[in-house]
């Protein structure tokens, strides 16, 4: 049975992991840090999936005022398609709905064809903007 609950600090080097099963993680990105920078702000809004003690999934919301955001979905490969990404964002979607988000975006990265579908398949559109980002903080070597 899946239980979707607010992330706790133990669960940190079980949800690294899981990124890095799923390819979430890159050089410039300090998971452990991420994790950090979203318990200041809403963590109650760091979201994962557990399967009995088992972490399989997580999902990070957030909501500047304007606009909504979704971070870090992820979900164990040996789980998807049985779900838990759907309930993950349905948990999100549900807080910034709560607190009067008008829109959600997020961000894919281009060759992920099964991540893009599986956010088609959720209601989610591709909108007509580039994506622009300025590091103000350096995690690593970023490129």
């Amino acid at each position: 049975m899946i239980r979707i609950r607010p992330f706790l600090s133990a669960d940190e080097s079980a949800v690294v992991q899981l990124w890095r099963n799923c390819g979430l993680v890159v050089p410039w990105n300090d998971p452990h840090r991420d994790i950090q920078r979203k318990q200041a702000v809403r963590p109650e809004w760091f979201l994962v999936a557990c399967d009995g003690d088992e972490i399989v999934g997580s999902v990070m919301a957030g909501y500047d005022g304007h606009r909504g955001w979704v971070n870090y979905l992820a979900v164990l490969p040996g789980r998807r398609r049985q779900g838990v990404g759907r309930r993950l964002m349905d948990a999100a979607e549900a807080r910034l709905r709560a607190a009067g988000c008008p829109k959600i975006n997020l961000q894919v990265r281009r060759g992920n064809a099964s991540v893009i579908a599986f956010y088609r398949r959720v209601g989610y559109l591709e909108d007509d903007v580039v994506s622009l980002g300025k590091r103000l903080e350096r995690d690593d070597s970023a490129p």
